[in-house]
């Protein structure tokens, strides 16, 4: 069984289907059609809802901490000890909601179809800002498309419904149902079980081992945004899942003087300020991985295990010399992120194997990234891009050079580093470089891009990281696009 809040109804859930999407659940089973599906991909933004969980900060104040999700993408096992709140919820005794009622007051709803959408993510935006804020505004809504009234009465309403933001009934019902969650805080395993299809839903890493060595063709659950699609696009069944957001030890973000360990469940948007403090580029380069709602729920480990040749932290990790820690039972094994990726979706975990954290090293100061795409914002890339030289009096010691989008995997340029390495940091050298990369790659065409496009693309962008290294104070980084 599992247990959540529907605002503030207590719902307790066993015999449901395990492919079922919050998004369905609440349409179909609940008769709460407000949640849209325009895309079941998460790309529109339509389906945003909010999930309340319990948090403590870094002062040790408990309190309830509201995410924007895609329902389309989220699994209902995923709800389990949590608070689910749609768009039918913000209204309350006849009124409309700050958001709502802002939404009205600035025009920002035409055919209505997004509204619903914009509205979630314009609350959640309201529960988490303390005042105006254009560019929290930009990515609080960058996940949400409008198909008629274009976007500044939208952003107006942001403002208008950010700025002496009134209390409201979460507010003043926060005590409670920071009480009731506590209540149903789950204590063992959870599960969801139709007779045919099953997801169980360990709290432990050693539950997690114990359960994937007993359903070793058990797909691993963790933010679903790529998971859900089996379902969602191509239809099909998932008979058995283990769902790993709600193990603890799996989301912890622990810093060290040399590296920084975090756990394959943590959503990325809470992998950002660690990796933006050491790293600023790869925390630019969270902003455009996808939507707030895919990384409010898509997690680094996730990036990773789907083995993507387009996902965009594995070329960053690689080119950093990051490590995976692998755990089977009670054995453990720590693999470099390289070694990981063998062929198209082939890796090197073993049968039963899940990845519990990455190890990031440290210290690297000349490591730069940029990802290649059509839009800005919420876009697959085409190219991704990782530069991490050492550099002696103007020689390159080092040099890990790596990219996505460019080969069946994110792959080191094994031929360009050979000519880094030993070379003297300049013009010619890089010349030499980019020629090199014809040696690595040999990329192919797609509605992204051509590979003459893409490879290209890659020699323009070690071009780049050789001016910005020698012009520091020009600010272009990670702002590449189609």
């Amino acid at each position: 069984m599992i247990q959540f809040l529907l605002n503030q109804e207590l719902r307790s859930e066993h015999a449901l289907d395990p492919n079922l999407t919050v998004l369905n659940y609440l349409r179909e089973h609940l008769g709460k059609p407000g949640t849209k599906e325009g895309c079941a991909s998460g790309d529109c933004g339509a389906c945003t809802v909010v999930v309340g969980e319990l948090h403590t900060d870094d002062q040790g104040v408990e309190h309830i901490r509201y995410r924007s999700l895609n329902s389309c993408l989220t699994f209902v096992s995923s709800l389990h000890g949590k608070q689910l709140i749609s768009v039918e919820d913000l209204k309350h005794q006849g009124q409309l909601h700050s958001v709502q009622q802002a939404m009205v007051e600035c025009h920002g709803s035409q055919c209505g179809f997004c509204t619903p959408g914009f509205v979630m993510s314009l609350f959640a935006l309201q529960k988490n800002s303390d005042a105006p804020d254009s560019a929290k505004a930009h990515e609080a809504l960058a996940g949400n498309l409008c198909r008629c009234t274009g976007y500044r009465p939208i952003l107006a309403a942001a403002e208008q419904a950010c700025c002496n933001k009134p209390k409201d009934q979460f507010d003043s019902r926060q005590a409670d149902t920071i009480a009731r969650l506590k209540s149903i805080a789950p204590t063992q395993t959870g599960e969801l079980n139709s007779g045919d299809k099953r997801c169980l839903v360990p709290l432990t890493v050693a539950d997690l081992a114990d359960l994937y060595d007993a359903y070793p063709q058990a797909r691993l659950l963790a933010g679903g945004t790529d998971l859900a699609l089996e379902v969602t696009q191509f239809h099909r069944t998932l008979p058995v899942m283990i769902y790993v957001g709600n193990i603890e030890e799996m989301k912890r973000i622990e810093s060290f003087d040399d590296r920084l360990e975090i756990g394959a469940a943590t959503p990325l948007s809470d992998c950002y300020a660690a990796l933006h403090q050491a790293y600023p580029d790869f925390g630019d380069l969270l902003h455009r991985f996808a939507s707030l709602q895919i990384r409010n729920q898509g997690t680094l480990g996730g990036n990773i295990g789907n083995a993507s040749p387009i996902g965009d932290s594995p070329p960053l990790l690689i080119a950093l010399g990051a490590q995976i820690v692998l755990c089977k039972g009670d054995t453990r094994r720590t693999l470099a992120l390289e070694d990981y990726f063998i062929d198209y979706r082939v890796t090197a975990r073993q049968d039963s194997e899940f990845i519990e954290k990455i190890i990031v090293p440290k210290g690297h100061t000349l490591f730069r990234a940029y990802k290649v795409s059509k839009r800005l914002d919420d876009d697959i890339s085409a190219v991704c891009a990782a530069f991490n030289l050492t550099l002696d009096n103007g020689v390159v010691q080092t040099a890990r050079v790596a990219f996505g989008g460019m080969a069946a995997t994110p792959k080191r340029a094994r031929h360009c580093e050979a000519v880094l390495v030993g070379a003297t940091w300049n013009a010619a050298t890089v010349e030499k470089a980019c020629a090199a990369l014809a040696e690595d790659f040999t990329p192919l065409s797609d509605f992204r891009a051509s590979k003459e496009y893409r490879l290209l693309s890659a020699q323009n962008l070690l071009r780049k990281y050789f001016i910005e290294l020698q012009t520091p104070h020009i600010e272009t980084r990670v702002t590449a696009y189609v």
